[in-house]
């Protein structure tokens, strides 16, 4: 015999993060966790969704929490809906983040450091603190109730992730598309690595002041003629080589004073102001082509030594190529210092038109030797030395450098990592060539990488749907994938064996090979991870001319690390291998993903970026159908978060303070194109507008379910009255739209809907059905049929909810069900025969009404309790229903309704004046209320029979206020009193 689920009751809900701290113990202990994980193990039909990694390098901030609860979200999602997935965290371990912070434990102030330290030692050091944190950001990742299976998440260090990236650079390789390539890049002088294009990230430009300098640069054969030249970077003007004018521009040569400038005639009045200037000529930019000039640092000994080799182009005017270098007069002067050694753009142009250069800088930014009285000094730290030079120049007779110095506040980029301030260099790289035609015949052999990327990423659907336009700009715009990283220790080991005798170099593709190729070393490293040092142990044979052969110095790019797990991690076979070198049939199963998700304002050139050129790569497909991107997390103020701010919150602070599910709803319900602004007060509003609305439509159902011993019983629909047939059609068209909204990736929608019927829920239907419930309730057919439709409302919204609100839901589903938890329930199926939407329409139209007649009520300061006579409704082309015409005369508390015209603006009219029977009711109704209160006080049961003391009360309305307060019987008194005996 089945037994009857009894609820219990409920208390109010106070503190949420205790809640849940203590129903998430219970669930790891229950094992419902791996119930939940391995419920649909035996299904065929897969929901493959790969995490993008989190970097275990120091514990999550709220800003984790968005990203994290959109993916629990959908594969729980997707786990009630009876799909099989795999349910794969992954952490991103390798790479310059992890290496600072290493640095900053042990003191470190540069690489020396930790050359002196040990390099054995510091990598161990940096797989320590990627287990430590790891396992915190895993603690964390289960307080937010994000069901995962921890225990075989991915890390970007494991073997199988390094080598399946050896065997992306050998398909590269053979492609032709891997090269070593010398140019100037941006570089951190602190980190003393290359930075590359993709990791030039638009919040780590930050608005800076910086010494500017208007330099004359005297013209040879000329006197007091000069070229006025401006840089934001005066460290780099040893290194200038010539000054780049646009041939289709008007220049002027304008005299101030004695002197006479050429600049862009657009600037003239910007840069001398209004007056004390002449212009004595125009012309266009391609008469100055040619025209020699003179540099302040010409005596310094490199600079010598390239201006002997270099005679005919050094310090000249060149005609600017304008897609390399634009031209601007936005700022500046119109001609452009170029530094060939000292800038991207720059050097561009240099190797296009065959200028030579002046290297000028060392890793550390110290300048080079042969630089005379700069040789060892910082030239990032201490740009003064060079402005200083030129000014005390100035002074001697005869020369003129500086027009003016001054302060100017702009955006510079700083290191993604340190915040270091970056410098550029040149310097020798491994790059992935984006435009040459593969060497390997095959149907897409004509292809650039960057065609097949572009094919690849217009497969993809985009959420936002500008996703795709940014990927694609990002796509035609990139230079070659910089995917090596110069003076590091703690990443991936580029597989690349370089002969320094002929140059030849070698990549090899697997563990295999290495061990196949080792002519020395094999034995010193096998059984050890392929990280520095005891890789480089091993030594291959030239396969060009025989020489012993080591491995280059530079470690890999870490979005090399993230971009391969659509290979490496998808899956994996019984011994740990990638399924997609061992069993393709298998990996296709996963392949490629349905989600991924990550915020996106980096991401389009990194992580999305990196997935689809590996796969376009290895594949030549996309490696996911579906990327949801979501904005930047902001503090409740709308600046960033930042501890100096005084406005940054820990994770663990605010699940402590305000509970999970609170920060999952409000990740939820915001619309991902905007940035979300996070703090107390906004998840005060939240939690007061939704969670405790929610709370507290639970707790009046199961107090009154369980005081009165109801139990689930069947439930005619002849029963249901219309406000019972309006839920249920409100029940439905919910579900079917928070179904579309997941089934869309619109969270945010879904949450909507969510909200919309909870307010609905307890606004209206319990407010309205109040009285068909408990012990003084007149029907008990129709208070059975109310607890029915209740029970059935809050059991399929909590459902509903699941995947939003992990651990409320719970608690309410488990009460009310008595299963053993809502995470292993099916997804509900809504019942199409329940919408009604002309019903909802009607009753829409009425709660319109409803606010209407509220509203004058209270301009009238007539309260709710006094009934009126009439109501009078004009404006609207329909009447209500007489069906649901109760409710609004049960709301408005009026006797009559009447129906004026039926055009123009819906208007409703309260008739105000009161008869004396009108005020005795009312009188009734506030004595009831304030009854009701004292029972409150006096902590009586809900059915609790009293006996009530008063001074008076309307005797024609005894009957129902004794109903309506269950009491006995009403006695004089001269205060009210509730007696319980």
């Amino acid at each position: 015999m089945k037994k009857t689920h009894r609820f219990k009751p409920v208390e109010p809900l106070t503190d949420f993060a205790k809640a849940e701290s203590k129903l998430l113990k219970h669930w790891y202990k229950s094992g419902i966790i791996d119930k939940y994980l391995h419920r649909n193990d035996q299904v065929k039909k897969t929901f493959s969704f790969l995490d993008g990694p989190i970097t275990a390098n120091n514990p999550m901030g709220v800003h984790h929490g968005w990203g994290r609860t959109y993916k629990d979200l959908w594969q729980r999602y997707y786990n009630m809906r009876g799909l099989r997935q795999r349910f794969q965290n992954g952490f991103d371990a390798q790479g310059l983040w992890v290496e600072v912070e290493v640095e900053k434990e042990l003191g470190f102030k540069n690489k020396k450091d930790i050359e002196r330290y040990g390099v054995a030692k510091f990598v161990d050091q940096c797989k320590a603190r990627v287990a430590k944190f790891s396992k915190i950001q895993t603690e964390q990742s289960q307080r937010l109730g994000y069901f995962m299976d921890w225990d075989n998440s991915y890390f970007t260090h494991s073997d199988q992730n390094n080598y399946m990236i050896w065997h992306f650079l050998k398909v590269c390789h053979e492609n032709g598309w891997l090269y070593k390539g010398k140019e100037s890049v941006p570089w951190c002088p602190r980190c003393q690595t290359a930075i590359s294009q993709h990791e030039m990230l638009t919040e780590d430009y930050q608005e800076v002041t910086h010494q500017s300098i208007y330099l004359a640069l005297p013209i040879r054969g000329k006197k007091n003629e000069y070229l006025l030249i401006w840089t934001t970077t005066p460290w780099t003007i040893p290194a200038n080589i010539a000054v780049a004018v646009d041939k289709t521009l008007d220049y002027a040569l304008v005299k101030v004073g004695k002197y006479q400038y050429w600049v862009a005639a657009a600037v003239v009045e910007r840069v001398f102001g209004p007056s004390k200037h002449k212009i004595v000529k125009k012309l266009k930019g391609s008469k100055l082509d040619g025209l020699r000039y003179s540099g302040p640092f010409d005596d310094l000994p490199a600079v010598k030594t390239v201006a002997r080799k270099n005679p005919k182009t050094f310090h000249h005017v060149v005609v600017t190529i304008n897609r390399i270098l634009p031209i601007s007069t936005t700022e500046g002067t119109g001609l452009v210092h170029t530094a060939v050694s000292a800038g991207t753009e720059d050097f561009k142009l240099g190797q296009k038109l065959g200028l030579p250069m002046v290297p000028i800088i060392a890793d550390n930014a110290d300048y080079l030797e042969d630089l005379g009285f700069l040789s060892g000094q910082n030239a990032k730290k201490h740009p003064e030395i060079v402005l200083d030079y030129l000014a005390i120049l100035s002074k001697k007779p005869g020369q003129h450098w500086v027009y003016k110095i001054g302060n100017y506040r702009h955006r510079y980029p700083g290191c993604w990592r340190c915040k270091t301030e970056l410098v550029w260099k040149v310097t020798d790289e491994w790059y992935i060539a984006m435009d040459k035609p593969s060497k390997l015949k095959g149907q897409n052999s004509k292809l650039t990488l960057r065609e097949r990327m572009k094919k690849v990423a217009k497969r993809i659907n985009w959420i936002p749907e500008f996703g795709l336009d940014r990927e694609l700009d990002w796509l035609t715009n990139m230079r070659d994938w910089l995917i090596s990283k110069k003076n590091r220790y703690w990443g991936l080991c580029l597989p690349i064996w370089e002969c320094a005798s002929c140059g030849h170099f070698e990549v090899l593709g697997s563990k295999a090979e290495l061990k196949k190729r080792a002519v020395t070393g094999w034995k010193e490293f096998e059984g050890l991870s392929p990280h520095k040092p005891q890789i480089d142990k091993i030594k291959i044979k030239c396969g060009q001319c025989s020489q012993i052969v080591s491995r280059i110095e530079p470690v890999g790019n870490p979005w090399l690390d993230a971009g391969i797990v659509s290979f490496s991690t998808i899956a994996r076979n019984n011994k740990g291998k990638p399924l997609y070198l061992s069993d393709r049939a298998s990996w296709k199963n996963w392949f490629p993903a349905d989600f991924i998700t990550e915020s996106f304002p980096g991401q389009f050139k990194n992580w999305f970026y990196s997935l689809i050129a590996m796969s376009a790569v290895l594949e030549n497909t996309n490696p996911y159908q579906t990327v949801l991107g979501f904005a930047t997390l902001l503090a409740e103020d709308g600046r960033p978060m930042h501890k100096s701010s005084g406005n940054s919150i820990e994770f663990n602070e605010a699940a402590d303070k305000i509970g999970v599910d609170i920060m999952r709803w409000l990740y939820c319900r915001q619309n991902p194109t905007a940035n979300l602004l996070f703090g107390y007060a906004v998840a005060a509003k939240v939690k007061r507008g939704f969670h405790l609305i929610l709370w507290n439509s639970y707790r009046f159902f199961a107090n009154y379910a369980s005081l009165e011993k109801w139990s689930q019983s069947k439930v005619s629909p002849t029963d249901f009255s219309v406000l019972d047939r309006w839920l249920l059609s409100r029940l439905s068209h919910t579900q079917e739209g928070v179904e579309q909204s997941l089934n869309d990736y619109n969270s945010s929608r879904a949450t909507k809907y969510l909200e919309d019927f909870v307010t609905d829920l307890s606004t209206w239907y319990i407010r309205r059905s109040r009285h068909r419930i408990g012990p003084n309730a007149k029907s008990s057919s129709d208070k059975n049929t109310c607890y029915f439709i209740l029970h059935l409302a809050l059991v399929s919204l909590c459902k509903l909810l699941a995947p939003f609100i992990p651990f409320m839901t719970d608690r309410i589903y488990t009460n009310l069900t008595g299963q053993e938890s809502v995470h292993l329930a099916d997804w509900p199926k809504f019942e199409k025969k329940w919408q009604d939407k002309n019903l909802e329409q009607a009753m829409q139209l009425l709660r319109q009404i409803t606010e209407k007649g509220h509203r004058q009520r209270k301009q009238n300061s007539l309260q709710l309790r006094q009934p009126l006579s009439q109501l009078t409704i004009s404006g609207h082309p329909n009447k209500l229903p007489d069906k649901i015409i109760y409710l609004l005369r049960d709301e408005l508390n009026v006797k009559h309704i009447s129906w004026g015209k039926k055009s123009g603006q819906l208007t409703v009219s309260l008739k105000t004046t009161l008869t004396p029977e009108l005020k005795a009711e009312g009188q009734a109704r506030e004595l009831i209320r304030e009854i009701q209160a004292a029972r409150k006080k006096a902590n009586t049961r809900l059915d609790e029979k009293i006996t009530v003391k008063l001074p008076s009360w309307p005797k024609e309305f005894a009957s129902e206020i004794k109903q309506k307060t269950l009491a006995r019987k009403l006695i004089k008194g001269p205060s009210l009193q509730i007696i319980r005996k």
